[in-house]
């Protein structure tokens, strides 16, 4: 995997398809419920605004140590996308942050956790000397995606961020972060919206 083009995976029941500016159209009617922007603040995109905003994560992060990583999920069944995962490679730290979005109409299928499962599978196996750690940042009230990232591996830290707590799956979990918490967040978090997992 590079960080313009990671590799596509897939789960029982998904498939994970690197993004690309073409799924804006697609992408538009799965996002355009203002629900799923709760927890993330933001609003639905047009097809216009999600094709600038792919095109600049599909062009990668302008820092060489951060990989931005962006799939479609697609319901193989169905033939339609139902959603998205990302990932943002800290390479220096070994670590991911992960985020997952579900489209309100396949949500309570499991779509979510099945997602987030296979992501953290996927970065831990096929990038496991680039990806050490996986992390997600969730907002307390958000019970959903707080299940998602347990069912993922993930456990819940004391450090929080803008109003969310990190969730952790890695060897270096209890280390001691205190000295410099925003050494932990990702300046170039791509998650837009994120996080959202009903």
């Amino acid at each position: 995997m590079t960080n313009q083009e990671p590799a596509p995976f897939s789960t029982e029941r998904l498939d994970a398809l690197p993004l690309r500016v073409a799924h804006a159209d697609e992408m538009a009617a799965v996002l355009d419920d203002p629900a799923l922007y709760t927890y993330t603040g933001g609003a639905p995109e047009s097809a216009d605004g999600l094709r600038a905003r792919y095109a600049r994560q599909t062009a990668g992060s302008p820092d060489p140590g951060v990989w931005w990583w962006n799939w479609v999920l697609r319901v193989r069944d169905e033939d339609r996308s139902a959603g998205y995962v990302q990932a943002t490679v800290r390479v220096r730290d070994a670590e991911a942050e992960i985020a997952w979005v579900v489209g309100t109409p396949w949500q309570g299928c499991g779509y979510a956790k099945e997602a987030a499962v296979g992501l953290v599978s996927h970065l831990t196996r096929a990038a496991a000397e680039d990806v050490r750690t996986v992390v997600a940042h969730i907002h307390p009230d958000h019970a959903a995606s707080a299940a998602v990232a347990a069912a993922a591996g993930l456990a819940p830290t004391a450090e929080w961020h803008d109003g969310e707590r990190r969730w952790e799956r890695g060897p270096d979990r209890n280390r001691d972060r205190d000295r410099n918490p925003d050494r932990n967040r990702n300046p170039d978090r791509n998650r837009e919206p994120g996080g959202e997992a009903r």
